[in-house]
């Protein structure tokens, strides 16, 4: 009995806390919208922050998706061949890469690369008292702290995301055609045909949502961490997991939205 009630404790408290974060993310959120409308905008510090997010990020960005293309390449080839319907490859790898490869795995990169450096930055800020001395200074650290990484995330995930989708179908070109002999010209045929501009479009925004949630939650984790040095690694580790989590979960719903 004793243990059904500690258990029962346990999730109980485990929710709570997760809808009191959950909140507190929310309010970050619509106190970074409030500062973002409200002038002056300072462009440097946002270029600053797209050049770490997006241009940091190309090379394991083009690593991720080449090999991720030539990966799915080789697998459908072989489940098609069972079918006689090897020309599908390419169409497939483009679809798959456009839909949800490309989007997902750019963002979970991305996630690994820069919102944990996110986190780990602005929890050195916490813990070495610098957030404290720009209110001290009648500076608003959400809008120079926060502000140019979420905007930086939003606008460079979907340029990201172009770099992995174009990568990859490149990948899967390359597997397809000149390592399992598929025709060239049936393999971007049926790319054109199949592949539409709405599946771009909409992983595009896919990707854009993405930007926001691993910006917002490796902000949230760093600009609330407490415990000196330890509580900066553990917020690091958190944004990483929680935000990739976050990624897949909402990945669900905008497919279920969008497609």
């Amino acid at each position: 009995m004793n243990f059904v009630l500690g258990a029962v404790d346990y999730v109980g408290r485990a929710v709570l806390h997760s809808v009191e974060e959950a909140g507190r993310i929310f309010q970050l959120f619509l106190s970074v919208l409030a500062w973002l409308v409200r002038p002056p905008l300072r462009l440097r510090p946002i270029f600053k922050q797209m050049e770490f997010v997006g241009v940091r990020s190309i090379f394991v960005v083009v690593l991720t998706g080449t090999f991720t293309g030539m990966v799915l390449a080789l697998q459908t080839y072989h489940g098609f061949r069972m079918f006689s319907a090897e020309s599908m490859v390419g169409a497939t790898v483009a679809l798959s890469m456009t839909r949800e490869l490309g989007p997902v795995l750019t963002a979970l990169m991305v996630t690994a690369r820069a919102g944990s450096a996110m986190a780990a930055e602005l929890g050195t800020m916490r813990v070495t008292e610098q957030i404290d001395a720009l209110y001290v200074m009648a500076a608003n650290p959400v809008k120079y702290l926060i502000v140019p990484r979420m905007v930086a995330s939003v606008v460079m995930l979907p340029f990201l995301t172009i770099v992995s989708d174009f990568v990859g179908v490149v990948g899967g070109y390359f597997v397809g055609v000149h390592l399992l002999r598929i025709n060239s010209g049936i393999f971007m045929k049926n790319i054109t045909k199949i592949v539409e501009l709405d599946d771009i479009f909409n992983g595009l925004i896919k990707a854009a949502f993405f930007g926001l949630i691993l910006s917002l939650i490796g902000c949230y984790k760093g600009f609330n961490t407490t415990g000196g040095a330890e509580g900066v690694g553990r917020a690091t580790t958190e944004a990483v997991v929680l935000a990739s989590v976050m990624i897949l979960i909402s990945d669900y719903f905008l497919t279920a939205l969008m497609f």
